[in-house]
């Protein structure tokens, strides 16, 4: 498929009026001097590329897709998904085995699960990281997060699946790959969170990967062929009754309500508006008054919240923040708008990996500065970056709320008998 005459119109370049706010927002462009900034790289260079795909500059490929840009932009231009469509439109680069093998999250995930400790311990060791480094060109600084040696979905078969269908008010939920094969604690936090406020949480007939690995990796058809399977899913729930696809990472959640057309082509308006993060669905719930959460009297934190990239662009940022507020016991510091710089797998790539550390500087700076008992965050990418690079705990907001949950009140809250 050619992206670029595929997407012209829906990356709407031409309103661009080169004021160059993008560029002052970007995160990459005073880090990395290859990277031509998103103004040149997206609306400037795509009205050269039109003319000639020579002009393509491989300088692309250090994009962090965080659509920063895209979110400072005052005409509304997609620059961020031209800058992608441009680099699998026009670039020479084809996918390595390490692109591969970071962009195929199940795969590597349902093998990892089998031998988990093997696995984890193996990843941990520096000769180990040393040979991957030489040999895959993945950062031998990079730590990887540990895999589970039981997958969520088979956790849900066993012990949750029965127990959702007393709930007439239910969601699907899309687990994604990392509680799926990495953190299922995060996936039964939900289910015990929206259980208590009286909401089933039902699995979709059938995930795949939401594909964002792929993408920026260059597997576009692998990634189309997991987006299609995703979708046919999320029809299927919403015809079965669900009322939303919730997610716990904002980056599926971004990926699946826009990237599928923005940059796969894929149709999915019949659907966009009932995927929302977890967060996003139960705020609205609170607000309205249709569900009460009552927390534990000895609750008592001080949480620093960080706004993921791919939040941000999807204006959900306040969701999270206000359920945090909400809860008595907490003192809530939202950190500053910066990127952490890991950008799913662009940081784990050794050629990336100094310019990734150093976007996220700021950031790690200001957390160290803060000192909180945990930092919460929606990106799982995030979670890791944080973790790795200042030694800070790091929860989903999913995870906060239902820690700091009295459980059996909110069910009386909300007319939950046995």
């Amino acid at each position: 498929m050619d992206f670029q005459k595929e997407n012209i119109s829906r990356h709407n370049f031409e309103q661009c009026t080169k004021c160059t706010i993008c560029t002052t927002v970007c995160p990459v462009t005073p880090i990395n001097t290859r990277y031509p900034g998103p103004k040149q790289a997206g609306p400037d260079g795509e009205r050269y590329r039109l003319k000639n795909p020579e002009f393509f500059d491989e300088a692309l490929k250090y994009c962090l897709n965080c659509k920063r840009c895209e979110v400072a932009c005052p005409s509304d231009v997609r620059i961020g998904d031209l800058i992608l469509a441009a680099r699998l439109s026009y670039s020479a680069h084809k996918p390595s085995l390490r692109d591969t093998m970071l962009a195929e999250t199940d795969i590597m995930g349902s093998i990892a699960t089998l031998a988990a400790p093997v696995v984890n311990t193996s990843l941990a060791l520096k000769p180990v990281k040393y040979i991957m480094e030489r040999t895959l060109h993945i950062d031998s600084h990079r730590q990887f997060p540990k895999y589970a040696s039981t997958k969520f979905e088979t956790w849900y078969r066993r012990n949750a699946e029965a127990g959702q269908k007393k709930y007439s008010r239910y969601v699907s939920y899309f687990h994604g790959c990392y509680v799926n094969y990495n953190y299922p604690a995060l996936g039964k936090a939900l289910i015990g969170l929206y259980n208590a406020a009286g909401i089933g949480v039902r699995m979709l007939e059938r995930e795949r990967c939401c594909g964002v690995a792929k993408i920026a990796n260059g597997l576009v058809k692998e990634a189309t062929r997991d987006a299609e399977i995703n979708l046919t899913s999320i029809r299927k729930a919403a015809e079965d009754g669900s009322e939303a696809v919730v997610a716990t990472s904002s980056t599926c959640c971004f990926t699946m309500r826009d990237e599928y057309e923005h940059v796969l082509g894929l149709d999915n308006s019949d659907v966009r508006r009932s995927i929302t993060l977890a967060t996003a669905y139960l705020s609205r719930l609170v607000e309205r008054g249709e569900v009460k959460l009552v927390f534990r009297k000895d609750y008592r934190r001080r949480i620093a919240y960080h706004t993921p990239c791919h939040m941000e662009r999807m204006g959900f940022g306040s969701y999270s923040v206000e359920l945090l507020r909400s809860i008595p016991g907490v003192e809530l510091t939202v950190l500053g708008p910066n990127c952490c710089g890991i950008a799913g797998t662009y940081g784990f790539k050794q050629e990336n990996y100094a310019t990734s550390q150093a976007i996220g500087s700021k950031l790690f700076a200001e957390i160290e500065r803060e000192q909180p008992d945990f930092v919460a965050t929606d990106c799982e990418t995030c979670k890791w970056q944080i973790e790795m690079s200042t030694g800070a705990k790091v929860l989903n907001p999913i995870e906060v709320l239902f820690e700091a949950l009295d459980v059996e009140a909110t069910r009386r809250a909300n007319n939950l008998t046995d």
